[in-house]
């Protein structure tokens, strides 16, 4: 089964921009570089990403998708900072794990 991905990008000119892919790296490099990537963000470049979530399927990563971009800003920024903790603290784990 194919996984899906909702997914932020912080834009060049301090926005953020909120999508579904099922391949991340693809679809941020189409964002940053190809005709194939969103109008937002073609005004917007370069764009990275700092946040995603996986799902099952397209209809529950679309869902998730219009409820990001119901929120504030305020209210995504601390999705995406409690991402990067997440991040961060997994990474220090696999540190620890592999030392």
């Amino acid at each position: 089964m194919k996984e899906w991905y909702t997914y932020i990008l912080h834009c060049s000119d301090n926005t953020l921009y909120t999508g579904v892919t099922t391949d991340l790296d693809r679809r941020v490099n189409e964002h940053n570089g190809s005709n194939k990537g969103a109008k937002y963000t073609k005004t917007r470049r370069p764009v990275k990403l700092v946040y995603n979530e996986t799902h099952t399927d397209r209809s529950s990563s679309c869902k998730r998708e219009s409820e990001i971009k119901k929120l504030s800003r305020t209210d995504k920024l601390k999705i995406i900072n409690e991402y990067m903790l997440m991040v961060i603290h997994e990474r220090r784990i696999h540190t620890l794990i592999n030392e």
